[in-house]
């Protein structure tokens, strides 16, 4: 149980949030770029360490820990459904495109690629909705997630018996709005500087907890005794047709969930995401924290940086805690079992908290990991708000009604916007049934609509703002539609992606050829200053007409060398302090060799080759 230690260890952080916040106003009030952006003038290793702490997000090592207690190793390709290697693609060349724009926002992009035609305008107002409906979403993806986590540690109506006529199934929401609050305010007051310094606090914070979490594991981790109770496969990576995975005993019921999760069929899983990912990551970041962060770097080189070092910041650090908690859990399991169970059924979210709250963990240290998790939904739920922010802000409220807007009143908006965000996005999360329907629905249907207009915008020169609106809006219909169709109810959004696929680029191809390719002085700025590889020919000859020693991108090979050496390093990074925690130091140290390879041949083949 919480001592008055440990809340005094979290109400100090909760401070320093506060302090942060105080600090960084004036700054960040200078004007719309300080705000949004920290005035482009933060060193790309700390947006990437802000970025890497804003992914160590509550609700996603709540879900990463439960599918590694239920997958073993295997739960390492759960989590490209978002895609995590998205990152590789960012380091290697789509991070460094997207900083030439000299953008605010991803919508504001869409006018430099696009032009100021009437598609542009409807491809500039379907990427403003898109960015919003995701910000919403993932909001309450992380308020879900935060209210289950800290409800096992502070029962409400024991902290204030005065509200004991609030609902059980609402406790959670009410300590959603509590946190949120505190989040809003630092968020709301500093703006992206402040977003980042809070981020760094996390970090540390949560670089302590992860290590201390795995120590204790290995203290309590007997691995023959381990090896007993787990199905043949589960510390293994590799998989065939099916996932081969059997639990008995009193795990039996754990294959009650891996049928209820759907990928009995693992290859086809597998191929699904592996397709899904690929696509995702080629059409470039979505409008979210993470495009705000790349467009807050001082140059393009160090937005390849910057996306560079998130992997290696990220990984090895979460995958100590999460295998710590994993382990943790099935050895305490006959303990905990009572505390994860909800109505009948085993609620595999709830082994993290349920760990938490054992007495392994010491006095100290529960402090230090409440506090470390409750500042990594802040730190998710601030960045995420942010870029929501800037979108309605800069891309509605300054371009179409106060475009000579004072400093104070963008400031006054920017408050005025986040408060409201707030609360639609609390409603989303009363209204959600858990942390994994919401980042399902995100990660596999809503982002379906977003893939082939995004792939195309950069690649296809004829593609147009008339083919990127009808793209999106395609996409969209059916990502809202489908999960209502009864025929559907209960399917992983997973699997229903590629018809989502298929009526975008229909969309896309459609709009592109209803309407004129974008104007021509526009192409030639964008490729000029992006330099793109793709189907840019007919405007590199106009480009190399007017200036004669640009040249044309032909890193498309190296580049792909470097994208499937990324993924094989970021997987590596992953797995090795995985190994290292359940005490296999053979296929520990097959996992770094495979990182030092990799790093060598990304020195040689990325790092020693960028530019701006």
């Amino acid at each position: 149980m919480l001592t008055s230690f440990d809340m005094a260890i979290i109400a100090g952080y909760l401070c320093i949030l506060i302090f942060i916040g105080f600090y960084l106003k004036r700054r960040a009030s200078r004007n719309l770029e300080s705000y949004l952006l920290g005035g482009k003038s933060i060193p790309w290793y700390m947006l990437g360490l802000s970025n890497a702490s804003g992914m160590f997000d509550i609700s996603g090592t709540v879900w990463l820990v439960a599918i590694m207690v239920v997958y073993g190793l295997k739960s390492i390709f759960l989590p490209w459904v978002w895609p995590v290697f998205n990152q590789i693609f960012l380091m290697v060349y789509l991070s460094a495109w997207l900083r030439r724009s000299e953008c605010t926002t991803g919508a504001e992009w869409i006018g430099f690629r696009f032009g100021t035609d009437r598609g542009a305008v409807t491809s500039h107002w379907i990427i403003v909705v898109f960015a919003i409906l995701v910000g919403l979403s993932m909001l309450a993806y992380g308020f879900i997630g935060l209210g289950k986590f800290i409800e096992i540690f502070l029962p409400l109506k024991q902290v204030a018996p005065f509200m004991g006529f609030v609902p059980d199934a609402y406790v959670p929401h009410v300590w959603g709005i509590v946190f949120t609050l505190i989040a809003v305010f630092y968020s709301l007051m500093g703006g992206m500087m402040s977003i980042v310094w809070a981020d760094v606090a996390q970090y540390i914070l949560m670089a302590v907890a992860s290590v201390a979490v795995a120590v204790i594991a290995m203290l309590h981790l007997d691995v023959i005794e381990f090896s007993r109770v787990l199905p043949d496969g589960w510390y293994s990576v590799g998989f065939g047709w099916t996932i081969d995975l059997e639990w008995t005993g009193k795990f039996a019921e754990f294959n009650t969930q891996i049928q209820r999760d759907g990928y009995q069929l693992f290859s086809l899983f597998f191929g699904m995401v592996l397709l899904k990912g690929v696509m995702a990551s080629i059409a470039g970041p979505a409008p979210t924290y993470d495009m705000q962060k790349i467009l807050s770097t001082r140059s393009p080189r160090e937005a390849a940086l910057m996306s560079g070092s998130v992997t290696v910041i990220l990984m090895p650090v979460r995958y100590l805690m999460i295998i710590g908690f994993a382990v943790l859990g099935l050895i305490l399991f006959d303990e905990i079992q009572a505390q994860i169970t909800v109505g009948g059924k085993i609620d595999f979210e709830l082994v993290l908290p349920a760990v938490i709250n054992h007495p392994w963990i010491p006095t100290g240290l529960m402090g230090i990991l409440l506090a470390g998790l409750l500042a990594a939904f802040m730190s998710t739920f601030a960045g995420t708000l942010n870029a929501v922010q800037a979108y309605i802000v800069n891309d509605i409220y300054l371009k179409y009604f106060k475009k000579t807007a004072t400093s104070k009143q963008t400031n006054r908006a920017n408050i005025t916007v986040g408060v409201t965000v707030v609360l639609v996005s609390i409603a989303f999360g009363v209204l959600a049934e858990n942390v994994n329907s919401v980042l399902q629905w995100v990660t596999n249907a809503l982002y379906g609509s977003y893939i082939a207009a995004n792939v195309l915008k950069w690649h296809w020169w004829r593609f147009n703002g008339k083919g990127f609106a009808w793209g999106m809006a395609s996409g969209m219909i059916p990502a809202l539609i489908i999960p209502l169709i009864p025929y559907f109810n209960g399917v992983n959004p997973l699997y229903y992606f590629p018809i989502i696929l298929l009526f975008s680029i229909i969309g896309c191809i459609c709009g592109t050829y209803s309407a004129p390719a974008t104007e021509t002085e526009t192409l030639k700025n964008f490729y000029a200053k992006t330099r793109p590889w793709g189907f840019w020919k007919p405007v590199h000859d106009l480009v190399v007409a007017e200036n004669p020693d640009f040249k044309r991108n032909t890193n498309f090979g190296r580049d792909m060398v470097n994208v499937v050496t990324g993924i094989v390093w970021q997987c590596a990074l992953i797995v090795a302090p995985v190994y290292l925690v359940l005490q296999h130091f053979w296929a520990m140290g097959v996992a770094w060799m495979i990182v030092g390879i990799a790093t060598i041949i990304l020195k040689q083949n990325w790092y020693d080759k960028l530019e701006d």
